[in-house]
């Protein structure tokens, strides 16, 4: 009875909403500390209290997982069933190394893998990433398609301008670096106006390119990732309805149980006053 009394007293804290919004502003603390960290004064004057607090920091962190695994008591496996309190507790146990000797760096990225965790505490922010988890098989496609206009366009331009403009073209190599820098579209006319003194036709590769790699390529990336992201919000209504139904049924069971219950006491009641009255007391 006691531990069915902390494990009802578990769900109650985990599905609150302070609780989660404590998560948050411990998260949020703890990256504001990490920034602050990073100043020489600050350090040397207060890394005494700012340890401290990451070490506070850290016990919530484990007290909220231990929360969380007894709200699934006895099925404590249900816990790590979730990806995302997975990575949770991933990253506590990494910022579990001490941060002295040679784990002393080790310690301070450990630190910051806490901010990451508000990822995993916002809903909209886990959908958002596994919408781009679930957009990499599709990405792969557009990769493998990008691939081939680098490589094409590559050794072309290789071959069209590495006499006229050794520093952008001379190998293969430079050729994709500067593909690459035209892509980002990072002073990419500079290196155009550079081929026109020789080739006026040049312009056509250039403008090619651009409009091939940077628009359409980018495009398909966006669209990929854009309709990932309606489908697991469709997923995530899916499962709040299916939720809602489960939640209705349990409802309507609870009534009935309890008409049921009315219905018997009546019928009982009922049955002790006709005895009462075939058999009155003398």
């Amino acid at each position: 009875m006691l531990l069915n009394s902390i494990q009802q007293m578990a769900q109650r804290i985990v599905a609150s909403s302070w609780f989660s919004g404590a998560i948050i502003a411990f998260i949020v603390l703890n990256g504001i500390l990490v920034g602050l960290d990073t100043s020489a004064y600050i350090h040397a004057h207060f890394s005494t209290y700012i340890n401290f607090a990451y070490d506070v920091i850290l016990w919530i962190f484990i007290v909220e997982a231990l929360t969380k695994m007894m709200a699934n008591y006895p099925r404590v496996h249900h816990y790590f069933q979730d990806g995302w309190n997975c990575f949770d507790f991933a990253i506590i146990v990494f910022c579990l190394i001490p941060a002295t000797g040679e784990l002393a760096m080790i310690a301070r990225i450990a630190r910051l893998l806490r901010v990451v965790r508000i990822v995993s505490v916002l809903p909209q922010l886990r959908t958002l990433v596994t919408a781009l988890i679930h957009s990499l098989p599709g990405m792969i496609n557009v990769v493998l398609l990008m691939t081939v206009i680098f490589y094409v366009y590559g050794v072309a331009g290789y071959h069209l301008f590495h006499q006229v403009d050794p520093t952008h073209w001379k190998s293969l190599g430079d050729a994709l670096l500067t593909l690459f820098r035209i892509v980002t579209l990072e002073d990419w006319t500079d290196i155009m106006y550079t081929a026109l003194e020789s080739y006026w036709w040049a312009w056509i590769y250039f403008l090619s390119f651009v409009v091939i790699a940077t628009f359409v390529i980018v495009n398909l990336f966006i669209g990929i990732v854009v309709t990932n992201v309606q489908d697991a919000k469709e997923a995530q209504l899916s499962a709040l309805r299916e939720e809602l139904d489960t939640a209705e049924v349990i409802r309507e069971l609870k009534q009935t149980r309890e008409a049921l219950k009315r219905v018997q006491d009546h019928l009982e009641k009922k049955s002790s006053n006709q005895e009462f009255k075939a058999h009155p007391l003398p």
